[in-house]
């Protein structure tokens, strides 16, 4: 087990827990109008302006590509050490994306305006409730700028090719562990995070905390997304029963995760986006069935 049952009761809680919040900010910015008799989802625009103009395979590309550039960036920072650089682009990229979310509900200043607050509290003043607060508005900003780009053909593709690059990138290159130790050591890491300490015989050994991934947050809820918008458009259904159905989604998944840290091995870095894609295929199934 790579953490005890405690650890994971609360890490399998704020994943959810994400989960639903970010749905929930997507169906407040989703709209529907009907034209000739057909459901339509429209979405304003953000509080940062239109989205990118594209669709389709451009939207797997375009993705794909900013993921490389990032993964890119990350690692030459770490190559050079000068952390300063990452906290720099960390709290650009995360004032941006909690302004995203914020705005869906918010005016534009205060939106921004609390945004900045809580950017700076997660730069200087870190601590748990902050940090997973902020990751939640994080990953749901970054789904209300992508869930309107993406079909779900391609957001499955998207999935599956994530999954491949997790696989690849722990196992064999390994640089993803590197980037998520720097990310830790750094006291800004992108995802979930809660301390926690192993118990080996009568000793505590103390580690930097029990994590799940923000590639592993962001990606499903995108899915789950995606899933509740295309249900509205094709089954004719209200925002509601959308809603509702899609949270089988979030649900199967984090029942996945569960098993997956219970099984992990301690000090052991797991690639969990296969297992999250598998989760979200399934339930989806699931879905169509229903």
């Amino acid at each position: 087990m790579k953490y005890d049952f405690k650890t994971i009761f609360i890490l399998i809680s704020l994943f959810f827990i994400s989960q639903v919040v970010g749905l929930g900010i997507l169906y407040k910015d989703m709209k529907i109008e009907v034209v000739n008799g057909t459901q339509q989802v429209v979405h304003p625009e953000t509080i940062l302006g239109p989205r990118p103009e594209v669709s389709g395979w451009e939207s797997f590309v375009w993705i794909i590509g900013s993921i490389a550039m990032s993964t890119i960036l990350l690692l030459v920072i770490i190559k050079i050490g000068i952390v300063n650089i990452w906290k720099l682009l960390f709290f650009g990229s995360m004032f941006l994306a909690i302004s995203l979310a914020l705005g869906v509900f918010i005016n534009p200043i205060l939106a921004f305006t609390t945004a900045f607050i809580l950017a700076l509290v997660k730069i200087f003043k870190p601590n748990i409730i902050t940090h997973n607060t902020t990751e939640m508005l994080i990953y749901s900003g970054i789904a209300v700028m992508l869930v309107p780009l993406f079909e779900v053909k391609w957001i499955i593709a998207l999935l599956l090719a994530i999954s491949l690059y997790d696989f690849y990138a722990v196992f064999k290159s390994k640089h993803m562990v590197k980037m998520a130790k720097f990310q830790i050591k750094s006291k800004l890491f992108a995802g979930i995070m809660i301390p926690y300490k192993a118990v080996k015989g009568q000793k505590k050994k103390k580690v930097s905390g029990a994590i799940i991934g923000g590639g592993d947050i962001a990606f499903p809820l995108m899915f789950s997304g995606v899933v509740m918008e295309s249900l509205v458009k094709l089954g004719q259904l209200t925002k509601e029963i959308a809603f509702l159905k899609v949270l089988i989604i979030p649900f199967f998944i984090s029942l996945i995760l569960l098993f997956l840290l219970i099984k992990g091995k301690q000090g052991k870095f797991y690639p969990a986006m296969p297992f999250i894609t598998a989760g979200c295929l399934i339930s989806y199934g699931i879905i169509l069935l229903l």
